[in-house]
């Protein structure tokens, strides 16, 4: 892992938002990169440029997306292979650890999460209420309707497969707009390494006792976010693995 813990202008003070009064350099937001230099300069500058700590986790990219952290006012950390999402959050996350980081955000690099809903998502925790927040696209209907229908009936099942398996039972389980406080930062700890990983923090939120709720959030599906992502077959297959893991473990 290659780390650059002094990012190129990011200038010195504290980073406010004159109309929200919000200090955000204590948020942390962790982005998973594996070859998306072609949308990573708009994620990643409109995030540093709202004054979050940003801290995008290159997993073995072999396109330029390494080049393009660099150029920007980021904490850039780097794998030499390609580990898979998991190990990039973790990696991430243990970072904001080390940092002494208030609060951590799960935020995709292909464009599909909104860096102006981040303030929402982890407002709750601010005010005590929860130890995580997990993003939903079912509690509105407005963000239900942008689902591919074939994806909408997945995650239908999904949310009943984790709910059984995980005692967790939530409306989106598989979505990967998240936020952890403190405490919760501290507790979860991600191995498994793809696109299971989803599963395993519902697993560690019942495991350690924490408080979650769910917060409306919208994911812009685009043809770029569609073919990036994991089609439909791949998710089935991440649900049955999660599945066979609970029966054989």
């Amino acid at each position: 892992m290659t780390d650059r813990p002094e990012p190129a202008g990011r200038e010195t003070g504290t980073a406010f938002d004159s109309e929200l009064c919000v200090n955000r350099e204590d948020v942390f937001v962790i982005v998973p990169v594996f070859n998306e230099a072609s949308v990573l300069g708009g994620v990643l500058g409109e995030l540093a440029a709202l004054g979050y700590t940003v801290v995008p986790v290159d997993d073995g990219s072999s396109d330029d997306s390494w080049n393009v952290i660099c150029e920007l006012p980021v904490y850039g950390l780097r794998h030499g292979l390609n580990l898979g999402q998991g190990t990039a959050l973790e990696t991430g996350m243990e970072y904001a650890r080390r940092q002494g980081a208030a609060i951590a955000v799960h935020f995709d690099a292909d464009g599909q999460h909104a860096a102006e809903q981040i303030d929402s998502l982890i407002a709750p925790l601010r005010r005590g209420e929860a130890d995580v927040v997990l993003g939903s696209r079912f509690l509105r209907a407005t963000d239900t309707a942008r689902i591919p229908p074939a994806r909408r009936m997945l995650l239908r099942i999904g949310r009943i497969v984790t709910g059984v398996l995980n005692e967790v039972w939530l409306n989106d389980t598989h979505n990967g707009f998240r936020a952890l406080s403190r405490r919760a930062l501290i507790k979860i700890r991600l191995t498994e390494r793809g696109y299971g990983h989803a599963s395993q923090v519902l697993d560690e939120i019942r495991v350690h006792r924490l408080r979650y709720i769910e917060s409306p959030v919208t994911i812009s599906y685009s043809d770029y976010s569609l073919a990036k992502g994991p089609r439909t077959l791949d998710a089935f297959n991440v649900l049955l693995d999660v599945l066979l893991g609970k029966l054989f473990r």
